[in-house]
């Protein structure tokens, strides 16, 4: 049962999450953007709290949606996934996935150290770059350094890329003659967001589009291991007060909904509307990560983070073409 403290936040993100659903709604009806409502969550999140329209009550329901609902979300995830789509995938897939992921996730960060970037920072945009965008970023914050400021730019940042991959791939494929598999692979090993990828291979024919989601959902599989990863190394190097779980529990129910879905057939009604909860909860999450952004520090960062976000959008897209032409994916 909702403890009765949580009811005002959570009715405030219910209210923003609504709103963002009808926004991207609009903005895809009516222009070629592809826009994500969580994208749009955590921007609402945002305004909301610099402009002083949250009242006090609140607090407690918007930080137990930054929380709890977040982890609940990610769980949800899984059942999106298979391992049925990693064994259509391949050795010559697995390899470009596997690659791409590792080499853009610790390339990320060691330019974000070079350009003088803090530590969380780089790692939520590395995580976002080479997992999946907005939920990704999510995922990695509980057990990162991170601030909800990291997390607003770097979701920032992936959208951006995101977007202008939707019409910059589809032309340099042309130049470089990669169609059908070939350029749906590397849609797929280099697109941020699951709905960037859908929108960037819809230029091409239904192998194209086809190769793009098996490649981007094989990706969102390694958020686990990379989430675990990072919260082992973390629990090594900072004080027992401030460890985080060696392995976080909602990761583990990821794993576990990505197993059940593996195994059993879980019928189409429910798979959406598993699909939408999952969404509508990491929606609400956003919300609440928004409400603690300070857009004033996000100034004063300035631009650095835009030059990683771009260095990193050119390392994932130069890395995963490579890999398409070496490995022969056709």
């Amino acid at each position: 049962m909702i403890r009765k403290e949580f009811v005002p936040g959570l009715a405030l993100a219910g209210i923003a999450v609504a709103a963002a659903f009808m926004i991207e709604s609009l903005v895809t009806r009516f222009t070629p953007i592809v826009l994500s409502p969580l994208v749009v969550s955590v921007v609402l999140g945002a305004l909301i709290s610099n402009f002083g329209l949250i009242p006090t009550t609140c607090g407690t329901g918007m930080r137990f949606a930054a929380k709890s609902l977040l982890r609940l979300g990610i769980v949800l995830l899984g059942f999106q996934l298979s391992l049925t789509q990693v064994r259509e995938l391949g050795t010559p897939g697995l390899v470009l996935v596997g690659v791409v992921v590792g080499v853009t996730f610790i390339g990320t960060q060691w330019l974000g150290r070079r350009m003088g970037l803090s530590s969380g920072l780089s790692l939520l945009v590395a995580t976002g770059f080479s997992i999946c965008g907005a939920s990704a970023i999510a995922a990695m914050r509980p057990v990162s350094d991170a601030n909800d400021d990291d997390m607003a730019y770097a979701i920032a940042l992936v959208t951006i890329c995101g977007s202008l991959a939707i019409f910059v791939l589809p032309p340099v494929a042309n130049l470089i003659s990669f169609d059908g598999a070939q350029f749906g692979s590397w849609v797929g090993a280099s697109v941020h967001d699951v709905a960037q990828t859908v929108a960037t291979a819809s230029s091409g024919n239904d192998i194209a589009q086809h190769s793009a989601i098996i490649v981007k959902l094989t990706r969102v599989m390694l958020l686990a291991p990379l989430v675990a990863g990072v919260s082992i190394v973390r629990r090594r190097t900072t004080e027992s007060s401030a460890r985080p779980p060696l392995i976080p529990l909602f990761i583990v129910g990821f794993l576990v909904a990505i197993t059940i879905n593996s195994v059993f057939e879980i019928p189409q009604a429910l798979s959406s509307d598993i699909k939408w909860a999952e969404k509508s909860l990491l929606a609400a999450a956003l919300v609440g990560l928004g409400g603690g952004v300070d857009i004033r520090k996000l100034r004063a960062i300035g631009v650095r983070p835009l030059v990683l976000g771009l260095l990193s959008w050119v390392l994932v897209a130069v890395l995963a073409g490579v890999g398409v032409k070496v490995l022969n994916i056709n």
